[in-house]
């Protein structure tokens, strides 16, 4: 019979942040756990500390970023990992982010497998899907926490929902409160100077002491005070939590590019061309399209049939052999950025990637750039970046881009890794960037909301 998983007085924190603290639970034979969060928030640390507590148990773990099998796709080299796990039969497996590289067809596959996989299950993950018929228990991540909700998804929702409603509720009462107190100050106000004007009269004829009016009125000022302080404490409270529930905020990017930077022009144009690796025979043939400046393009199709594989023929990678006629920018025209951030030096902290582009710039003109993406306290623009999630290092690619833009974006499955929040930033910058982009992605919707207007399938 499989032992209890028992976590104690968890914690994960970085220079720059605090993830969550002294979480304790049993994970017990049979679970079907989600990890949510936004990006950043410790899911992936907390699926390896679970493996480093399940020493006695048979464990498998699938991280988010395979580096495994390099000469795969990225939905190839999952399968292959979770096909290589499976086989150990584990009691309890560990999967974060499983999706992201899949194609519909994978997908349906991992939504079969898991289903009939009878062990104990622990999946970080932003799909939606995946949520909503895999998993019964929810371990959120958030504001320092973890919060711990037995039931699905959908229902969780709600009850988020709710609680929302009932804070702004809490708040408009909260007003309304302050207001009738407001109120009822200015009528004590006025009946504490008729009373004033009434002591003074009596005093005049030494029947009233002076003492007596201003006493009643200092006594009532002193518990409107009161009251006021108590519903401003409580404001603050209310709205903490509403803050926390709150819209993400929105990047405001601005690109700086010359007139001839952007000039209309065809930047790449493939003609009967063929790609392939060295030691393998050729992948792709009969390859003919163009992108010009400003045209955003995509390249559809299932999962290994050489859709980064034809991204780094236009790269010029050493690894890869291409035949016909090819015309492509200059590597130092080209912006790559792929699901594994390869763009972005690790050794760096957040400041030091924009200067490293941007090497003019001062100290403030830095700054005031990574403000429009979202690193504004002192300790986010120091961290170094191979402490930032997923979605951080998305906002941080594309603040390299906007410091400096190059002629042709290459988009390499770029909403893998990232929550919901860090996906609508990414599509707010991208349907603003001026310039060329050929994309890879399986994501449907994000294609469309980034308007994108050729498809090429493979």
């Amino acid at each position: 019979m499989p032992r209890p998983v028992v976590l104690k007085t968890l914690s994960v924190s970085f220079p720059h942040k605090v993830c969550f603290e002294d979480f304790s639970a049993i994970i017990t034979p049979g679970d079907r756990i989600a990890v949510i969060g936004r990006n950043g928030s410790g899911k992936s640390s907390l699926l390896k500390m679970i493996a480093a507590c399940s020493s006695d148990v048979l464990f498998a773990y699938i991280p988010q970023i395979i580096t495994d099998f390099p000469e795969l796709s990225g939905g190839e080299r999952f399968n292959k990992a979770l096909s290589l796990a499976l086989g150990q039969r584990p009691s309890l497996l560990l999967l974060d982010e499983p999706t992201n590289h899949l194609d519909t067809k994978n997908r349906k596959g991992l939504w079969r497998m898991l289903r009939d996989y009878k062990g104990t299950l622990v999946v970080a993950t932003h799909d939606k899907e995946l949520l909503r018929c895999n998993v019964d228990i929810l371990w959120h991540i958030d504001g320092g926490k973890i919060t711990v909700f037995r039931g699905k998804y959908d229902a969780y929702m709600n009850e988020i929902r709710h609680y929302r409603y009932s804070l702004v509720r809490q708040m408009e009462m909260l007003e309304r409160e302050k207001k009738s107190l407001h109120q009822d100050l200015i009528r004590t106000q006025e009946r504490s100077a008729k009373s004033c004007a009434v002591g003074k009269k009596k005093i005049a004829t030494r029947r009233w002491m002076k003492s007596v009016g201003d006493l009643k009125a200092m006594k009532a000022q002193k518990s409107q005070s009161s009251r006021f302080a108590t519903i401003d404490n409580r404001k603050q409270e209310v709205s903490a939590q509403l803050e926390s529930l709150s819209l993400p905020e929105t990047i405001h990017p601005t690109f700086s590019l010359t007139h001839q930077e952007i000039a209309d022009k065809t930047l790449v144009s493939v003609i009967d061309g063929m790609v392939g690796y060295k030691s393998e025979e050729i992948l792709l043939k009969n390859i003919t399209f163009s992108v010009r400046t400003r045209e955003r393009v995509a390249l559809v199709g299932s999962n290994g049939c050489g859709k980064t594989t034809l991204m780094r023929a236009i790269l010029g990678d050493v690894q890869v052999v291409r035949r016909g006629e090819w015309r492509v920018p200059s590597i130092e025209d080209i912006g790559y950025l792929d699901q594994h951030y390869d763009n972005l030096n690790k050794n760096k902290t957040v400041f030091e990637s924009i200067a490293l582009v941007r090497p003019l710039w001062t100290h403030a003109e830095i700054r005031k750039h990574l403000n429009d993406f979202l690193f504004r306290k002192s300790e986010e623009v120091q961290a170094s970046i191979h402490t930032l999630s997923g979605g951080e290092k998305v906002r941080l690619s594309l603040a390299q881009i906007a410091a400096h833009p190059p002629k042709l974006l290459l988009l390499d499955e770029i909403t893998n890794n990232i929550d919901l929040e860090t996906r609508d930033h990414l599509i707010s910058v991208l349907r603003m960037c001026p310039i060329a982009m050929l994309i890879v992605s399986h994501d449907e919707g994000f294609l469309k909301e980034i308007e994108i207007e050729k498809y090429h399938e493979l």
